[in-house]
Parts: C-alpha cells; structure tokens; sequence
C-alpha cells in the first residue's frame, strides 16, 4: 500500500459520525428581501440590474462589456446568443476568460451572498478565474439568511457549492480597497422578476 492510499485509508476509517444538522430559528427582520438583498450586494462592491426577461440579460450584457471579450456562458437560455460552456480538458485554457454566465441558485439577503454548484459552474475554477463574473437568479429565490441557506442546502447533493458575494476584494494593505484582487474585478447580478 503506498503512503497516498495509507493517509486516504485512515481518512476514511476516522470519519465522524453523521448528524442531523441542528434546529435554528433567527428571526430576521427586513420586510422587503429583494430590496435588502440589492442593498446589502451594492454595498459590498457588486452591481444588481432588476429584469423581466432573458432579453434584457442578453442587451445588457452586450452593452456593458465589450465585443472582443471571451465570454463563457453556463445558462441554457442564453445559448442562442453566447454559445453553450464546452468544458475544456485543461482548466488552464479558460485563463483568458474575460465574462462568465452562471445561474445562482438563490440569494441571501443579510450578506448578498449567491449559492453556486459545480453544476452551474460548468468548471470549478470558472467563477473564481474569470474577469467579470455575471449571475443570474430568480428574484423570489431570495430567501433572509445564511441559516436558513444551510437549512436549504444541508440535504442537497452536490460536488462542490459556494457562496459568493460580490467582486473579489482585499483591503489589508494600507487600509486601502482593492476589488479584483485575486478574483473577479466585478459582479453583476441580473434578478428576474416575474
């Protein structure tokens, strides 16, 4: 046995037990979840365009960035007009991604947080590789807070989900802002009303 299949053999025998995930009950106050979620987004650096159709995704998504950009789109709907995400064999050719189209599968609106999985992704590192990253998501899958995302999430079957809330940042070196620090230099977020 090599010393890789030793460590993952030990791993594996040394698992916790499984639990139930606990009962959690935080009242959250704001009575307009969309508006707080918009607010709280903005005021972590990302930019929220209200919408009714996929229409006024593409148009504005046209409009905003520029027509030399590489962009990858992960959205069936939007195919017809950015083409559908052909995953590469090498994670390091989608390097020069400049825009990435994901669907968040819901929003929270204490911390403008958006779930992701790998599913929407297309490729793990897309998210966190590209330029500018642009989301997608239902504005009545805005739900108040990060427990009651873990409630939403904690019985779902995925490889890989993460929340991500607004451009990339750091701001630790000189008490200066810096956004697209090592990720995304922007997040857009197109929320569909009905």
């Amino acid at each position: 046995m090599s010393s890789r299949e030793a460590i993952l053999s030990a791993v594996k025998k040394n698992q916790p037990v499984e639990s139930e995930l606990p009962e959690l009950n935080f009242p959250f106050t704001s009575v307009n979840l969309k508006d707080t979620f918009i607010r709280t987004l903005t005021a972590i650096g990302g930019r929220v365009m209200d919408v009714t159709s996929w229409n006024e995704i593409v148009d504005n998504i046209k409009a905003t960035y520029s027509t030399t950009s590489q962009v990858v789109n992960t959205i069936q709907e939007l195919s017809a007009d950015f083409g559908s995400f052909q995953r590469p064999s090498n994670p390091h050719d989608l390097k020069e991604v400049t825009v990435a189209i994901m669907k968040g599968d819901f929003g929270v609106a204490e911390n403008g947080a958006i779930w992701l999985t790998d599913e929407a992704m297309g490729n793990q590192v897309l998210p966190y590789i590209c330029e500018h990253l642009v989301l997608v998501i239902n504005a009545e899958n805005i739900i108040p807070t990060l427990h009651e995302a873990y409630e939403r999430i904690g019985n779902s079957t995925y490889t890989l989900g993460t929340f991500l809330a607004g451009p990339s940042k750091t701001a630790d070196i000189e008490q200066s802002l810096v956004l697209g620090a090592h990720g995304p230099k922007s997040l857009l977020v197109f929320m569909i009303t009905s």
